[in-house]
């Protein structure tokens, strides 16, 4: 049974459509990243030492890293198993996926990596089925 998967990806979440010969299954995971701290507005604080108590840059850097790491090994395990994928998205966390994809010899299954706009799970799950209708003849 040939499993194909289209995957609209950013860094909030991914919605996952696994096609089959028999079904279709939606999945969706949510991240844990959160936005870089930042101030409200461009306000200043009025706090003389305010500097030392925020984290350093680097901190939230490995913060988030690791969060992302976390995201993209869920998604991975998501799409493992499939032979045909389809990688659409707004951001980098398309690219991003890819190099993780490469690192686990996975990348030979990516059919194509597109920039698209924020979707509904309808319309996700509808580019997935035209695209491999349109480009495998299966479906």
């Amino acid at each position: 049974m040939k499993t194909t998967v289209g995957l609209w990806i950013d860094h909030r979440k991914a919605v996952i459509v696994a096609v089959t010969d028999k079904a279709e299954e939606i999945r969706l995971i949510i991240s844990k990243v959160e936005k870089q701290p930042g101030r409200f507005a461009g306000i200043r604080s009025k706090t003389p030492y305010e500097s030392q108590l925020v984290g350093a840059d680097d901190s939230h850097q490995k913060k988030f890293t690791g969060h992302l790491n976390i995201y993209y090994d869920a998604v991975i395990a998501c799409i493992r198993d499939a032979e045909s994928i389809l990688i659409f998205g707004p951001g980098e966390a398309k690219g991003e996926l890819r190099k993780r994809l490469k690192k686990n010899k996975l990348d030979g299954r990516i059919v194509a990596i597109e920039t698209i706009d924020k979707m509904t799970d309808r319309q996700i799950t509808a580019k997935v089925r035209q695209y491999f209708q349109e480009n495998d003849g299966r479906l």
